[in-house]
């Protein structure tokens, strides 16, 4: 079943988002290669696909897990909650609808 992980930044964030995005993207990239990665991407703060230095409010990931436990264990274990970059993290499951 898809989850849909929602990150939320922290006040500031943007030094440690550039810091732990690298360990970030290594882990969304494995979800990819393995067919389970079905969208990922941050909010910009501003309107505009680069908001420089007003950096992001947060993220978007949804993805496939076995369950609702190991969605929420593997979005725990995310660099950027490591980093403090996410100030809170929901994770939900989702039903794909369209496409």
């Amino acid at each position: 079943m898809y989850y849909v992980i929602i990150g939320q930044d922290a006040a500031d964030s943007l030094p440690r988002r550039q810091q732990a995005r690298p360990a970030h993207l290594e882990r969304l990239e494995a979800l990819k290669r393995e067919g389970r990665l079905l969208l990922a991407g941050p909010f910009p703060a501003t309107d505009s696909p680069d908001p420089g230095p007003a950096g992001f409010s947060g993220s978007l990931i949804v993805a496939e897990f076995e369950s609702l436990a190991a969605a929420e264990a593997w979005a725990q274990a995310d660099p950027y909650v490591a980093a403090g970059v996410y100030a809170a993290v929901d994770v939900r499951p989702f039903k794909r609808v369209l496409p």
